[in-house]
């Protein structure tokens, strides 16, 4: 018996628990991705794992909004927006309530939940 064994020991596959590892490419379709900066922890992410969330904000905080549009020259004014593209890392995401976390047959729905606008909520009839 020397240092080199002829026999191989069969091994046990273990059970994968998301898809692609909770990344979004396919199987075996590339290497490496670029990492984005968590917003909340700094961390470094991949890319394709990280959380994506794109924000839209008011330049003016809504408690100067009114005085800004009473002293403007112009009568139909908009306020500006602020549009930015934020990353998340799971850890942070599920910290900070942006996504929950979800039973294994949850797992499995891909399709994004349906989002309900204030304008959604008009259209209902009283009764």
């Amino acid at each position: 018996v020397g240092l080199f064994h002829t026999h191989r020991e069969p091994t046990l596959k273990m059970p994968k628990k998301r898809r692609a590892n909770g990344r979004n490419k396919p199987a075996g379709a590339r290497g490496h991705v670029k990492r984005v900066f968590c917003e909340s922890s700094g961390a470094l992410v991949p890319k394709d794992k990280a959380v994506k969330r794109f924000m839209v904000r008011n330049i003016v905080e809504s408690a100067a909004i009114r005085d800004l549009q009473e002293s403007c020259a112009y009568e139909s004014y908009t306020l500006p927006k602020l549009y930015r593209k934020v990353f998340y890392s799971i850890s942070a995401a599920i910290h900070s309530k942006i996504v929950r976390v979800r039973s294994r047959e949850a797992r499995r729905i891909r399709e994004p939940p349906r989002r309900f606008r204030a304008s959604d909520r008009k259209e209902k009839p009283k009764a």
